[in-house]
């Protein structure tokens, strides 16, 4: 609901207000000589956390200090995306970290680091403490600002004592929380009352706020903080006199962010401008460096509601919100490619998927890179859950390729689970066809060859010191971190191989992932069957897996009518039509940029592959083929004289 200039300005004058001396006393001890180098705060959503660290912000550039603030919501969760980011912050193009590291030991004598909404950047939590932070010149302090508390190993780790400060960040004191609500315009009498149920909680105080106004008799039954939020979001929008906010509203709560042109999309008989600033003026609506975000509160209790009440336009929004990012991806830089990925990712409700990348739940166990000191724990995980030929082979890995192994931390600091992930282009090929698993991985790329630059990623092996293989909390950290390598080695990452031996309990999960059994493949060590499984990303990588898994929820025929993809084979009317590889690999390539144009060059390198040394008439004769047996449907791939060939869609639209 668009408000008036004057409850613009009480909202902004609200936040001198609430400027909480004693905990930005408290940060500001970084200054200090003997001082924390990290700072962590946590607290709950909509805590006030972000308006803190402005006020914060703003404090340290009146001392003359630089300060750097980074919403980690549009940061790729690699250590590429954040020096990246980070580079242009300060104003450089740099490659890598010991270039940055120079830049900010030139940007004066106080440099403030700040990485809001730090929740969503767990992935890169280890590398942060364990390489990113240690390189970094004495006059940088780091602040992390998220809803959760920070791992143990901060402070259990050898070296941080006294350099790793936690802040909780609490509910507004009494007082506090009422003088805020006098500034909206809310009388003592009434600002005790909403403080009740409100609980001293910024957001809800706000809303609360703009509901009272509205409706004076406003009554909200004294329960928990999350049930009042949602209450009162329910009545917001219910105080939403005109439609178009309110739809405006529904609309965007199924999306991660918003902008212009999704509302243009979603909205194409209004002015996306206008929705624009009608959003911008909601209390509860934050303007980012990639969009509008909606606070995540909010945000979900519009979302629940809208689905509850009307399932229809709430997927409707959720596949026009999916065409557009499919739209859009394509044309992505580098530094954007993570946000459409995330955005993908948010669409997907699934909560396998989802909890593969964005876990809700608290994960308190670090994952790190594997040193020379953890040897004896690997050897003894290994020797206890694997037999003697099995342990003899993991072992070797260990010896011949460290580097290749992660550890899991307890919060005692030991060692509680391994991961041995190999890079199928890093590893002599020899060494793979020594063990009889990666052998059979090996035979089956032969079999299957990547087209050039596209990778594999082997995760041999997993194990965590009391269940083994089974599932645990250490074996979802190693997988949490699994996702970790996928944001790295994309958009190259074509597959991932894997092997267990308990295939009842992760088979549901794996093929709802995408993972296929590899039948005949299976390796039979000390009595012990050990089964292998492929998951093939497609020629779109992490990104196209991720826009077909949310294509299926969303009920859309990614490929409507042409291309069967398990099957191998075209779907034309009534009739199915089979393809040889080639054929398939083209329409498949085709089909992924449908609409754009392909070179004969490109499908060379990403059909044929590196081991291809022909000439590219070849690719003229498979087109000729698919054509044929296109039949009726043959003008779908039309010829880009002088490039090469593009799709339209067979149903008419491109």
């Amino acid at each position: 609901m668009p408000q008036p200039i004057a409850d613009l300005l009480t909202r902004q004058a609200s936040k001198d207000l609430v400027a909480r001396p004693t905990e930005l006393a408290l940060l500001s001890t970084v200054l200090e000589e003997d001082g924390p180098r990290v700072v962590h705060v946590f607290g709950i959503a909509g805590i006030g956390k972000s308006t803190l660290l402005d006020i914060f912000s703003c404090q340290m550039r009146t001392k003359g200090a630089t300060v750097l603030q980074l919403d980690c919501r549009a940061i790729e969760p690699t250590a590429q995306g954040l020096l990246q980011t980070l580079s242009a912050d300060i104003g450089i193009t740099a490659t890598s970290l010991a270039e940055v590291c120079i830049r900010l030991e030139g940007l004066g004598a106080q440099v403030i680091l700040a990485l809001d909404t730090y929740e969503v950047f767990r992935l890169m939590d280890s590398w942060l403490r364990q390489v990113f932070i240690p390189a970094l010149p004495d006059n940088v302090r780091v602040f992390f600002f998220g809803r959760e508390r920070p791992l143990s190993v901060w402070q259990t780790t050898p070296g941080w004592r006294g350099l790793f400060q936690t802040l909780a960040l609490g509910p507004l004191p009494d007082r506090d929380a009422t003088d805020l609500l006098s500034r909206f315009g809310i009388e003592a009498a009434a600002a005790r009352r909403i403080n009740r149920f409100a609980q001293g909680h910024p957001l809800a105080l706000q809303m609360a706020a703009s509901a009272y106004r509205e409706r004076p008799e406003l009554v909200v039954d004294e329960t928990s903080l999350q049930r009042s939020l949602e209450a009162l979001t329910r009545m917001f929008l219910a105080d939403v006199g005109e439609p178009v906010t309110r739809n405006a509203l529904e609309a965007i709560s199924v999306t991660r962010r918003v902008t212009l042109s999704l509302l243009r999309v979603l909205f194409p008989d209004q002015a996306p401008a206008d929705l624009f600033e009608r959003l911008c003026e909601l209390p509860f609506v934050d303007i980012g460096c990639d969009g509008l975000v909606v606070h995540d509160v909010v945000r979900e209790a519009i979302a629940s509601s809208l689905q509850a009440r009307d399932p229809e336009s709430y997927r409707s929004y959720q596949r026009e919100a999916w065409r557009q990012l499919c739209t859009e991806v394509g044309s992505a830089g580098s530094r954007e490619l993570w946000r459409y990925t995330a955005d993908m990712l948010y669409l997907v409700e699934n909560p396998v998927i989802r909890e593969a990348f964005f876990p809700c739940g608290t994960h308190r166990l670090a994952v790190e890179a594997a040193c020379a000191a953890d040897s004896d724990r690997i050897e003894l995980i290994i020797t206890r859950h694997e037999g003697t030929e099995a342990a003899q082979h993991l072992s070797k890995w260990w010896k011949r390729m460290p580097q290749s192994f992660s550890i899991v931390r307890g919060p005692d600091g030991q060692v509680i689970g391994i991961c041995c992930k190999l890079d199928f282009d890093k590893v002599e090929p020899a060494w793979l066809q020594e063990d009889p698993i990666t052998r059979e991985w090996f035979e089956h790329m032969k079999l299957h060859p990547l087209p050039q630059q596209q990778q594999s990623l082997l995760c041999r092996r997993w194990l965590s010191l009391v269940d083994g293989e089974a599932p645990s909390d250490s074996q979802a950290a190693m997988w949490l971190d699994l996702k970790r390598t996928y944001m790295e080695m994309r958009p190259n990452l074509r597959r991932v191989y894997l092997t267990v031996c308990d295939l009842s309990t992760y088979a549901p999960v794996a093929q709802k992932l995408g993972f296929q059994v590899l039948e005949g493949q299976e390796v039979t060590l000390d009595g012990q069957v050990y089964h292998s499984a492929v998951l093939d990303f497609g020629p779109a990588s992490v990104d196209g897996w991720l826009a077909e898994l949310a294509a299926a929820e969303l009920g859309i025929q990614r490929y409507p009518s042409v291309l069967n993809i398990e099957a191998r084979e075209l779907i034309l009317g009534d009739r199915r039509v089979p393809l040889t590889p080639l054929e398939f690999g083209v329409m498949h390539y085709l089909l992924d940029r449908k609409g754009k144009a392909v070179s004969r060059g490109e499908l060379l390198n990403n059909v044929w592959g590196t081991s291809y040394e022909g000439g590219s008439n070849v690719v003229d004769a498979v087109v000729r083929g698919l054509r044929r047996k296109l039949g009726e449907q043959a003008n779908s791939v039309e010829t880009v004289t002088g490039v090469g060939y593009r799709l339209h869609d067979p149903c008419g639209s491109v």
